[in-house]
């Protein structure tokens, strides 16, 4: 259309439409649009009235949220951590005392079993495994190679 600059078709088949002549001759001398101070390519390389037009996107910070775990609430959990360490040696010991007489009595009931079974003279029968009679597989066919 009039009015809409020159349109040029080059030997390689590319098209090239040019606003004016003073783009025309710049391409010709293949100057570098970067360098020409009144392109686009030069404003947008400089940073030229982008200021108004784009102000910079703020990123997103991720924040530390601490939650609580299956069966645990977190007032439990900052309980625990809070705690002083002999208290701490105070539990497990507890805990380690109990598990030791827990022992003990298994063991003392055990002795009584036995006792039993010395004065009865029949020990107490244990199951016994069960045999199944499973014909046994030959070696398999096809498999070597």
């Amino acid at each position: 259309y009039p009015g809409h600059g020159k349109r040029v078709v080059k030997i390689d088949g590319k098209v090239h439409i040019y606003l004016n002549s003073k783009c025309q001759r710049s391409a010709d001398m293949r100057r570098n649009p970067r360098r020409v101070t009144w392109t686009v390519y030069y404003r947008r390389k400089h940073k030229k009235g982008a200021a108004e037009q784009e102000v910079k996107k703020r990123t997103r910070r991720n924040i530390k949220f601490q939650r609580a775990i299956t069966g645990v609430t977190w007032n439990e959990i900052l309980a625990k951590r809070n705690q002083q360490p002999e208290f701490r040696k105070a539990q497990r010991q507890d805990a380690i005392n109990a598990a030791k007489q827990a022992k003990k009595a298994k063991a003392q009931q055990k002795k009584v079993v036995q006792a039993a079974t010395v004065k009865t003279g029949k020990p107490v029968k244990k199951q016994e495994k069960i045999q199944k009679n499973i014909p046994k597989m030959g070696p398999k066919k096809g498999t070597q190679r």
